[in-house]
């Protein structure tokens, strides 16, 4: 982590604005007719948890983590355009597919919880189908798994690594910015460039990227 922190630092921060200005472009000016995405019968078991907040918005840490391991500029930049790669296929989506998740009545008083009724405000409930925030999860935790694993790192951080991409999974459905097939569609997504994207590494001269810095290099 302490390798190239400012390099670091500003490429994750440089990659989320660029995709988020296409994420919001296509919300606010979606090119086709909106699709409501349907309710399942999981969807309506689970209330709205405005208390699920947190994990959710724990992803933008979360996507640091992989990266932060990482220990070349070239294996930063190739991750960078694997990850681009996997979140431009979901803006293809939304751009032929626009999808939205139903309104619903969500019972809840938002002058209670003002940072769930920010979240409402600004991050409407579109681009829903996949869920690029359970892809970005899902993606980020199959490199941190492998780069601990690699590192040697203690079994109990793969087990933190595993319970907290179930608590980002979880809170998108917690505090309705997505629906279970969104989900699913998110997994797909992200299972996909995962596996690719880790053959890839895999026949790279560089691979294993967990590998330790010796002398300071």
């Amino acid at each position: 982590m302490r390798y190239r922190p400012l390099l670091k630092g500003l490429g994750i921060t440089a990659f989320l604005w660029l995709f988020f200005v296409a994420y919001f472009h296509l919300l606010r000016h979606p090119a086709r007719t909106v699709f409501e995405m349907p309710l399942t019968a999981l969807d309506r078991a689970i209330d709205v948890q405005p208390a699920m907040l947190g994990a959710y918005v724990s992803l933008w840490l979360y996507v640091g983590i992989a990266p932060g391991l990482l220990l070349s500029v070239r294996e930063l930049v190739t991750y960078g355009l694997w990850a681009a790669a996997m979140c431009l296929t979901g803006l293809l989506c939304f751009y032929l597919v626009p999808t939205a998740v139903p309104r619903l009545d969500l019972a809840i008083d938002l002058a209670q919880h003002p940072g769930f009724a920010l979240l409402q405000g600004v991050d409407a409930a579109g681009n829903a189908c996949p869920s690029l925030h359970v892809a970005g999860a899902l993606f980020s935790a199959i490199w941190i798994h492998r780069l601990l694993r690699d590192m040697g790192a203690p079994a109990i951080t793969r087990t933190i690594n595993a319970l907290w991409l179930v608590l980002i999974v979880y809170s998108t459905l917690a505090v309705k910015q997505h629906v279970v097939l969104d989900v699913i569609g998110g997994v797909a997504l992200a299972l996909l460039f995962g596996w690719a994207s880790l053959r890839w590494f895999a026949r790279s001269a560089t691979w294993p990227a967990g590998r330790v810095l010796q002398g300071g290099r």
